[in-house]
């Protein structure tokens, strides 16, 4: 199943970059899906650092991190060629906090790679980030921000989250968080003795 997802990316979810000295938006900035097929990568692959971020799209600390941490400072470094960076994207704060909103996000985040839209998906998603504990990323919710991303859209996209087209992605970058040491589910509650 990786390698038929790899081959499908040659035509529509790699996007490759005009290098001048650096790139002028972040809709330049390439993007695909990592032989590993749970890396996103993006930005210039011949820069000396490459950033790697673990993120669940419900998790207010990875939105604080890209709108007002270092996030910012992270895509103009991208536009100026000196770092990359890779995400790997995590879905546990369904199983911790109920729903399925991380899920969801992080399928329709998969779906933007295909059509070449991941960056610019991702800081509308982590700008209009619902509150952690509401699992607002519902399909309808995920496509209203979708049309805010100037070309992402459309009867593919809108299937694709509809339908969960990506579940094994979710499920596979899943794992990849976990054996990085990430969060697991949560083990069931062990009662003291009374």
């Amino acid at each position: 199943m990786c390698a038929a997802a790899v081959l499908m990316l040659v035509g529509c979810g790699q996007r490759h970059a005009r290098y001048g000295p650096d790139l002028a938006s972040a809709e330049e900035l390439p993007e695909k899906l990592d032989a590993d097929c749970t890396t996103l990568t993006v930005g210039d692959p011949e820069t000396p650092v490459t950033v790697h971020l673990h993120e669940d799209p419900r998790c207010p600390y990875c939105e604080e991190f890209e709108t007002a941490g270092g996030g910012p400072q992270l895509r103009e470094a991208m536009l100026d060629r000196r770092v990359g960076a890779e995400y790997t994207l995590a879905s546990f704060l369904d199983d911790r906090v109920g729903g399925t909103g991380s899920k969801k996000a992080v399928n329709a985040l998969r779906a933007a790679l295909e059509e070449g839209k991941f960056v610019e998906y991702h800081e509308v998603l982590y700008a209009n980030q619902p509150e952690e504990s509401t699992d607002g990323h519902t399909d309808a919710y995920l496509l209203q921000l979708a049309g805010k991303v100037k070309g992402l859209g459309g009867p593919e996209f809108d299937a694709a989250v509809r339908s969960m087209k990506y579940r094994g992605f979710v499920t596979d970058s899943q794992k990849a968080y976990e054996r990085a040491g990430g969060a697991r589910e949560p083990e069931a509650p062990v009662n003291p003795p009374r």
